[in-house]
């Protein structure tokens, strides 16, 4: 049997205010074709199908289409929510849709009972391990062990013991969406630590043929039959190394036979520059840049004005902007110390020049004075107001 896992789709996901359903409808719908070339017979996403609990209806459509196209190319489908897919919306007509190969393991109190297919080998159980929150798991598990070590050490062991009381030929396929000790993440992914430690020790997940991983963005091997697929287009800067991909797992008659990696093409490439804004609107050097999504460094050291419509110019694309002047070092706590003993306008005028890099005109000065003038009197009689109610 030919595996191929995927996991964190986040379908609907937007990227600094860029809205990705089309790039993730041409790489997704593009398994189909994968399916096709490289003779899949089952898709697994281990988690994240959706980026939010309550997906927009854009999203739901293009996600069906997705799913349709997989289906369509021949492969059947094995789902688990993560911790952005609200499970019960995902599961829900659960039983209607594995009539059609759409496999959506949802509860936790079945994660023990798995999806069982056959090869001329006898037959594969798939077991969809969804996102445990841990203090929600512990109780639906009736268990009295904490956290995610706790929960999932449990959800193993049960899936172990149901594994022991089938034929010895079956071989054994995992998903779920953790954070095992040895990933790397990425800047893209939310915590998944409430009130302890969200890691978890790869023993966790000892006795069974393969462990399709989901929740970290980047494409990783912890071990041979442990890994992560990553995410199939970038949702952070920090992923603009990454070389997406997902993983073709074949099983033999006994069990883990291999897996090849194979990469998925990239819509829009992720780049980041540095420089002043000067040298980024004229040197050709940055030509290479104009398609790409750019998160662009600023180094002026006056803060120029509307610098991020005038980069749109020239990179359409540019959709993240800092402003770090060259050659100076944050001011931590500055205030704190500089404040005490000053005006509040002196104060004021060191803030707008901390904040641009120049220090307010003579106007600007007046503008402050005004506003800070504003505020005093407001709160004169606001004073007096409550002296009088007091009065009363």
């Amino acid at each position: 049997m030919r595996v191929l896992h995927t996991s964190d789709w986040h379908v609907g996901r937007m990227f600094h205010g860029r809205d990705l359903l089309t790039d993730q409808e041409a790489v997704l719908g593009g398994l189909a074709d994968l399916v096709v070339d490289e003779r899949i017979d089952v898709v697994v996403v281990a988690g994240d199908l959706y980026d939010r609990a309550v997906p927009a209806g854009e999203a739901v459509s293009a996600c069906t289409r997705i799913l349709d196209r997989i289906r369509a190319a021949g492969a059947r489908l094995v789902i688990t929510p993560g911790n952005h897919d609200s499970a019960p919306r995902l599961g829900a007509f659960a039983g209607f849709a594995a009539a059609g190969g759409l496999h959506l393991r949802t509860r936790v109190a079945e994660l023990d009972r798995p999806v069982v297919l056959a090869d001329e080998h006898g037959p594969v159980a798939l077991y969809g391990i969804p996102y445990l929150e841990p203090e929600p798991a512990r109780q639906s598990l009736g268990i009295d062990a904490a956290g995610h070590a706790g929960v999932l050490t449990e959800a193993m062991r049960r899936v172990r013991a149901d594994l022991a009381g089938r034929d010895a030929a079956t071989r054994s396929v995992v998903l779920a969406h953790a954070f095992v000790t040895g990933g790397a993440p990425s800047a893209s992914e939310r915590t998944i630590s409430v009130g302890g430690v969200e890691q978890v020790s790869s023993a966790v997940f000892e006795g069974v043929d393969y462990v399709a991983l989901g929740h970290l963005h980047g494409p990783q091997r912890l071990a041979e039959h442990l890994r992560y697929s990553g995410s199939p287009l970038g949702y952070s800067f920090s992923e603009a190394r990454h070389r997406k991909s997902v993983w073709l797992v074949d099983l033999d008659a006994h069990g883990l036979a291999g897996v090849e990696r194979r990469e998925l093409p990239v819509p829009r490439p992720l780049a980041t520059v540095s420089g002043t804004l000067s040298s980024l609107l004229r040197e050709p050097a940055h030509d290479g840049l104009v398609d790409m999504y750019l998160s662009v460094e600023l180094t002026d050291r006056v803060r120029p004005t509307d610098a991020l419509r005038r980069l749109q110019e020239r990179f359409p694309h540019a959709v993240h902007l800092d402003w770090r002047p060259a050659g100076t070092v944050a001011a931590s706590m500055r205030y704190t110390s500089s404040a005490r003993g000053r005006t509040d306008h002196e104060v004021a005028c060191d803030f707008v020049e901390d904040c641009r890099g120049s220090s307010p005109s003579e106007g600007e000065q007046a503008l402050l004075r005004e506003a800070l003038a504003a505020v005093a009197n407001e709160e004169k009689a606001e004073l007096a107001r409550q002296r009088g109610n007091a009065a009363a």
